[in-house]
């Protein structure tokens, strides 16, 4: 293998990517807007979530009712008349309407034990599914202190002093952000290279490359390296301007261990790229075979759910995946500040798996070219 040949075919796939401008606004849009929209999209505890009150009460404990559901979890509460209710909910004006009937106030003092209707509009899940238990906390609570006639602050037996390690503010956000990142960049690795093989074999390039002193493993090397390195970049200017200086997000992890571990990731998933871009007879093909692929590794990697809620085969049957070990990678070094003694085993396996894909991707690819 000749490394001249290797490094001008790689300018020529650079020259490829900046003569295709969708490509070019995939990159960008993957590590910057797709990144600030993981941050912020991720749900919060609960926050300014629309509250309606039907107070058919009007006694001292409804109002008091009404004035505990505060910011910065909930809007100021509208009262509104049990015609307006449905109306209102149907209109996505509200996600939450408590309705408080007659003689509320009477029925408790009389231990009654009355009943108060919350209804709640559920195609807005993120508040929905955490918003009912607030909701009946601060009923319950006020209720509570209403018939005890005094605000007691019950003092536990024990007092636990709390600290949050790697993320103090408890922000989601600082996750959503390298999550995205995460799976920009598994995404973009496979996307780049896998377009540039079946790009040059739909303009016939790729007869123009096998009549040249040109070997496969140099032309599959070219597209590995010159894909990578765009991937890589974009990625390190994504952490540097978007997750630390749009984003505020605190990283204390080293940025060059972090983009080694990339390096590594990269070169299996450009590999894989590769592999499928020979599978596939044309692009639309290529689409579908990269959603199978993605959706499991994106799924089943950790990044979203731990990887200790899966079932113990998903998580043997993973291991072989590069995105598990890049994943672990990731977040020990950018959450927790972890250094090279404790991400090794992750580097490690990115490099053998990675030289397995290389291998089974070459020869793919060297059929493909015969």
């Amino acid at each position: 293998m000749r490394f001249d040949n290797v490094f001008q075919l790689g300018i020529k796939e650079l020259r490829g990517l900046v003569r295709d401008p969708m490509l070019l606004v995939l990159i960008v849009y993957s590590f910057t807007l797709a990144v600030y929209a993981g941050a912020k999209a991720l749900p919060e505890t609960l926050n300014r979530a629309a509250i309606a009150i039907v107070d058919e009460d009007h006694s001292p404990v409804s109002t008091r009712i009404g004035m505990a559901f505060t910011a910065p979890y909930f809007s100021t509460p509208r009262l509104i008349s049990q015609y307006e209710m449905d109306r209102r909910m149907d209109a996505g004006l509200d996600t939450f309407a408590l309705d408080i009937p007659p003689d509320f106030q009477r029925d408790l003092l009389a231990r009654k034990s009355p009943t108060i209707q919350l209804n709640i509009d559920a195609t807005r899940i993120s508040q929905a599914f955490n918003g009912g238990g607030y909701v009946e906390q601060i009923v319950s609570a006020e209720i509570a202190e209403f018939l005890a006639r005094t605000r007691n602050a019950q003092t536990a037996p024990i007092e636990l002093a709390l600290r949050a390690r790697f993320n103090p503010e408890l922000k989601k956000s600082w996750f959503g952000a390298i999550d995205e990142i995460i799976t920009s960049i598994t995404m973009l690795s496979i996307i780049l290279t896998g377009a540039a093989l079946i790009r040059e074999r739909e303009h016939g390039t790729i007869e123009h490359l096998l009549v040249m002193p040109v070997t496969p493993l140099e032309i599959m090397v070219s597209k590995v390296w010159s894909m990578g390195a765009v991937v890589l970049i974009a990625s390190a200017l994504s952490i540097a301007f978007v997750v630390k200086g749009w984003l505020a997000v605190t990283i204390d992890g080293s940025l060059a261990l972090f983009l080694v571990g990339a390096a590594l990731q990269l070169f299996a998933t450009t590999s894989m790229g590769i592999f499928l871009a020979t599978v596939a007879g044309s692009m639309p093909q290529f689409g579908l075979l990269l959603i199978m692929i993605l959706l499991p590794l994106q799924t089943l990697s950790g990044s979203m759910t731990p990887r200790e809620s899966m079932p113990q085969f998903v998580q043997d049957i993973m291991l072989a995946a590069p995105n598990t070990h890049f994943v672990m990678l990731a977040q020990a070094i950018l959450f927790r500040g972890a250094g090279l003694e404790a991400v090794w085993p992750q580097l490690a396996a990115l490099a053998v798996i990675g030289s397995v894909f290389f291998v089974i991707a070459l020869r793919r690819f060297r059929a493909f070219l015969a």
